[in-house]
């Protein structure tokens, strides 16, 4: 089972083109709004010293931006 995480915010269009990319693709993830997280959003900096959304971690690598082809091949 993969674990999937969108770190995102409410204005974010990438943010929701992923969300749904994944939807269709049926991979099932959480969401962490950081907007509405500070703590989460700390967290996220210091992880991956990036502040832009989305943020998509799977399985422990991380995808900055909406980038489809780099999630299926992390889902494989």
């Amino acid at each position: 089972m993969n674990q999937v995480t969108v770190y995102s915010t409410n204005t974010c269009p990438y943010c929701t083109m992923m969300k749904n990319f994944l939807k269709e693709q049926g991979v099932p993830f959480t969401e962490v709004n950081v907007q509405q997280d500070r703590q989460a959003a700390q967290r996220l900096v210091e992880t991956t010293g990036q502040m832009g959304v989305p943020q998509t971690e799977i399985n422990g690598q991380w995808i900055l931006g909406y980038d489809p082809d780099a999630v299926m091949e992390l889902l494989k």
